[in-house]
């Protein structure tokens, strides 16, 4: 993996080891809900409303549900078996699916409902995704972790290829419908549940203490505070992802109210990103071990903000299309090397906390949606996507500045205490 080349058999490699397939395969079928779900959120918000400030609302429901757990799964995933963490995360994101199928079929369906699934399933993430992380990182061992990182990103990115169409086109029958849909995605979110049941049991490596959470809450942000490139790398991901990441909550009303097309269009534009990723992200799992991490990182940290800026220029459905693929490549690029050097950055004693303190992005982004969707209607949609993008870009900017010399200690695989010891010099 060290040497970058390519290889279909190494670009798969973490695969071969049984238990994280089984994490994975959980992974993959969880996320294909979620995604049914996120396209079903967004046009039953539409059609309820017709405002891209209601959009907001239930991404903002999301994130602050997301702020506030996050931490708390940190500590959770650091404390606790994680299996049984996940256990009941997935349990959550099953219940939320089901209620809110049951809702719709039987045609009790009210606005404030979609607030309560989105509370519950922000709650539940905060939960899953830091002990996600935690576990694989226990599962596959520091030297394959970036492959297994990229590749948890591949079950996301490619289930986002075809799952929102899928929900698209099933919400257009008549006999299904969103709520069929939404019962759908409850029985895919089983088979995760079922999945990960079938994941070995950690309970020897659960951490034994008497603090209490706020206090471990607090000892990871200290933690982090004292390490000045994992502080860097975690601030700077708060901010690219709250904003560039928003321009999915409003791809229902750029599709529908400014392209002026159905939800099946909806599904087509939500899988763009997911095929540029998709398409990414075998190559980039033979590299995400090895040198030049950092800066690959920071290079796709600008593909995706600028990408996000130039949706916003895009007048016509299938510029935008391209442009969105493009984001897709970008942001599983960022994301999944960004993780990866957090992790590599940090002592296996605070893998949750730390990866809780970079899912904080996911819960700004939600925050940060309601008063985005309010400067959409301000200002114009399309000029809000650019500010989004431009938000981004900036940000990557300003942390490559700062970190310019990181990239060679980094990219070689050091160990945490290194990181942040060393003198750090980039090849010039």
């Amino acid at each position: 993996m060290s040497s970058g080349r390519f290889g279909v058999g190494e670009a798969f490699s973490s695969l071969r080891i049984p238990d994280y397939k089984k994490l994975w395969w959980a992974g993959t079928l969880s996320f294909m809900s979620v995604q049914m779900q996120f396209l079903l959120r967004g046009v039953l918000a539409w059609d309820l409303t017709e405002r891209e400030g209601a959009l907001g609302l239930v991404y903002l429901c999301f994130g602050v549900a997301m702020l506030i757990a996050t931490p708390l799964g940190g500590v959770a995933a650091d404390r606790l078996p994680k299996r049984r963490v996940l256990l009941v995360s997935q349990a959550a994101l099953l219940a939320a699916a089901a209620g809110m199928g049951i809702a719709v079929v039987t045609d009790r369906v009210q606005f404030w409902m979609l607030l309560l699934a989105a509370v519950t399933q922000g709650t539940a993430f905060g939960f899953f995704g830091p002990t996600r992380m935690a576990f694989t990182a226990e599962l596959v061992g520091r030297e394959q972790l970036g492959n297994a990182i990229t590749l948890a990103g591949l079950s996301m990115n490619g289930t986002r290829v075809f799952a929102p169409s899928i929900a698209g086109a099933l919400a257009g029958i008549a006999i299904i419908g969103i709520g069929g849909t939404y019962l759908i995605a409850a029985v895919i979110s089983l088979g995760a549940l079922v999945q990960l049941l079938r994941c070995p049991h950690d309970e020897n490596h659960a951490a034994k203490t008497k603090a209490r959470p706020l206090a471990e809450i607090a000892d990871g942000v200290r933690y982090v505070m004292a390490r000045t490139h994992l502080r860097r790398l975690v601030f700077s991901s708060f901010v690219i992802i709250m904003f560039g990441f928003n321009y999915v909550a409003f791809i229902p009303a750029l599709v529908k109210g400014t392209y002026d097309l159905s939800d099946g269009w909806v599904g087509l534009m939500m899988s763009a990103s997911s095929i540029g990723a998709v398409l990414v992200a075998v190559p980039l799992a033979t590299r995400a071990d090895g040198p030049g991490v950092w800066r690959l990182m920071v290079f796709s940290g600008i593909v995706f903000g600028g990408g996000v800026f130039a949706l916003g220029l895009a007048t016509q459905f299938l510029v935008a299309f391209a442009v969105v693929a493009v984001v897709g490549a970008g942001t599983t690029g960022y994301q999944s090397l960004s993780n990866t050097l957090a992790l590599n950055m940090t002592d296996e004693s605070h893998h949750g906390r730390v990866q809780s303190l970079m899912m904080l992005s996911f819960a700004g982004f939600g925050i940060a949606a309601a008063p985005l969707g309010l400067l959409a209607e301000w200002i114009g949609l399309r000029p809000a996507i650019m500010f989004m993008g431009l938000a981004a870009l900036l940000a990557v900017v300003i942390y490559a500045v700062m970190e310019h010399r990181m990239e060679h200690e980094i990219g070689r695989g050091p160990s945490p205490q290194s990181v942040e010891s060393a003198p750090l010099d980039l090849p010039k």
